[in-house]
């Protein structure tokens, strides 16, 4: 038996949930028919799945509405020698970095989006993806001591675990339309602000606001009518509770590292909201 690519996430990403994984992989099942991550961001929780040689996939449905990370990922999912072969034209330097940043992606092949897509995100401040209100990425030079921009391990080996997704760009009804029994659904939002400092839903261009919240609400119950699996993350806020009254939520603790103050950075209670076990406690 082939064992399975040793992925991981390749790119940094706010919130991104490789250090939530001990909370979350044990409650998904060892087997699934198509697993959806409506908000897919670095994707850490597929990725760990995609390794795990215990666990059975049938297919995965990766959405986002960010166009160019959903590119990036088609990139390396089909080409990950040429996108290697790209970014090795890329250096950590601040001039260059602003130059990139200011490049239009119009005209340009998944390649050159994806290569671009990886520049920025690994020199730019924090990791983090930002974009304004017309769409444009504004995140400033980061300093580093040594960035590694170019991981051809970590993208040929996600290229192998990207080969049973299929990449959607949209909403994240685009990824659940037909889903049910025997699916597993993982919801990742942009989180509701845990004060009126902290927001920050920006990641693509239109931002996410509470009526979209409530969308997700509805979206979820109407998928655990459906059958299938789901399981959300979001910030542990009155709001949240209120609005996931009738699923199950757990409060774990998870870290945080993209407050601006350094002192406010560290552990947050975060929930996961799952469908599943209340239905178990109706029994």
């Amino acid at each position: 038996m082939q064992a399975r690519p040793l992925s991981r996430p390749i790119v940094k990403w706010a919130g991104g949930k490789s250090k939530l994984l001990t909370e979350l992989l044990p409650r998904i099942p060892a087997e699934v028919r198509t697993y959806a991550e409506p908000f897919a961001g670095g994707a850490a929780l597929f990725f760990a799945l995609a390794s795990d040689p215990t666990r059975t996939i049938g297919r995965a449905i990766l959405c986002d509405q960010n166009e160019e990370l959903i590119a990036m990922y088609r990139a390396v999912k089909t080409t990950p020698e040429k996108v290697i072969a790209a970014l090795a034209e890329y250096k950590y330097d601040e001039e260059l970095f602003y130059e990139v940043r200011d490049r239009s992606t119009e005209g340009m092949t998944d390649v050159e989006r994806g290569a671009r897509f990886i520049f920025l995100n690994k020199t730019c401040f924090n990791g983090l993806w930002r974009v304004n209100s017309k769409g444009k990425f504004n995140v400033p030079f980061g300093r580093y001591d040594n960035p590694r921009i170019v991981d051809e391990e970590g993208l040929v080996e996600a290229s192998k675990a990207l080969a049973i997704a299929e990449l959607r760009v949209g909403d994240f009804s685009e990824a659940t339309k037909g889903l049910g029994g025997g699916d597993f659904v993982y919801f990742d939002p942009p989180y509701d602000p845990a004060s009126e400092t902290s927001d920050f839903t920006a990641y693509a261009r239109g931002g996410f606001s509470m009526k979209d919240q409530q969308r997700l609400a509805d979206e979820m119950r109407r998928l655990r009518g459906a059958g299938a699996m789901v399981m959300l993350s979001n910030n542990d806020t009155r709001k949240m509770r209120e609005l996931y009254f009738d699923f199950t939520v757990h409060s774990v603790k998870a870290p945080r590292s993209i407050n601006s103050v350094a002192d406010k950075r560290g552990l947050a209670r975060e929930l996961l909201v799952t469908s599943w076990e209340q239905a178990k406690k109706k029994r």
